[in-house]
């Protein structure tokens, strides 16, 4: 007879567990730093994210597929943060969105997809090199290598045509966040800030028949003429990675940190309100 009771308490309880819901709200925002200010060293290049399978918060019919709502920013509880961080020398937010999902666990929770900040595809290729500089060298955007885009139909990658690359935006803030549930809440990020920046590359050689052969920065190929890179500096839009998965609880206010960027993420289970 008690196990009888049991089982009918858990029957009762299941549809209450999986109605749960939560409002998710995320502020992201940048350090006004110059990056070559930081102790960190930090790739010219860094992988593509891969964006397969995602979704933007503003495309309707998907997020109602999913049970997904966007959160409309009257019901914003980090609103004081946001202009704590607007009114900071030294920050300057770039994006503060939410939105409302089920109890949904790694698999079935959606990832979306978030773009903000200034466009720099007026000033820069899709690899980062500045189209001043290219149009200087008497390259176009038809000449830079860019990468395949991902058919979610076939699941292949096919090439992207150079003018659809050409045209597309370039935002200061790209990439994609999770949460999920696996017992405990989680947030997974991908992100992205671009800055403009300066980097070295190499234009060629140059004989070293005047030049001290013990100087630095030579190469030496067999008994072949010792030569010496030839160095110019350009205008470049690098890529800045942010990448963390992090555990958090319900109810609490968590701020992922980053030397260059920074993400406050507030996490609320409806029925515990």
């Amino acid at each position: 007879m008690k196990n009888l009771i049991y089982l009918l308490l858990l029957v009762i309880s299941l549809p209450s567990f999986a109605a749960r819901q939560f409002d998710i709200e995320v502020i992201i925002f940048k350090r006004n730093i110059d990056p070559e200010q930081t102790a960190e060293s930090w790739p010219d290049q860094t992988e593509q994210i891969n964006y397969s399978g995602t979704v933007r918060l503003n495309n309707m019919a998907q997020l109602a597929n999913r049970g997904i709502t966007p959160m409309p920013a009257s019901q914003f509880k980090l609103s004081e943060q946001y202009q704590r961080l607007k009114s900071h020398a030294g920050f300057t937010p770039l994006v503060h969105f939410g939105w409302r999902q089920g109890d949904l666990s790694k698999a079935q929770a959606p990832t979306f997809r978030l773009t903000a900040g200034r466009d720099f595809s007026g000033q820069f290729l899709q690899d980062g090199t500045s189209k001043a500089e290219a149009a200087r060298r008497g390259l176009n955007s038809s000449d830079m290598t860019a990468p395949p885009s991902f058919d979610l139909a076939s699941g292949e990658e096919t090439p992207t045509e150079p003018s659809q690359e050409a045209a597309k935006p370039l935002y200061e803030l790209e990439g994609k966040i999770q949460v999920y549930v696996n017992h405990f809440l989680f947030t997974n990020t991908q992100l992205d800030l671009r800055e403009p920046g300066r980097r070295e590359v190499v234009v060629g050689t140059e004989p070293l028949d005047s030049l001290d052969p013990s100087q630095s920065g030579t190469v030496q190929y067999g008994q072949l003429q010792e030569v010496k890179k030839k160095i110019e500096v350009e205008e470049f839009l690098k890529a800045f990675r942010f990448d963390q998965q992090r555990k958090m609880r319900s109810g609490e206010t968590h701020y992922l940190d980053h030397p260059l960027m920074g993400m406050v993420v507030q996490i609320r289970r409806l029925d515990s309100e």
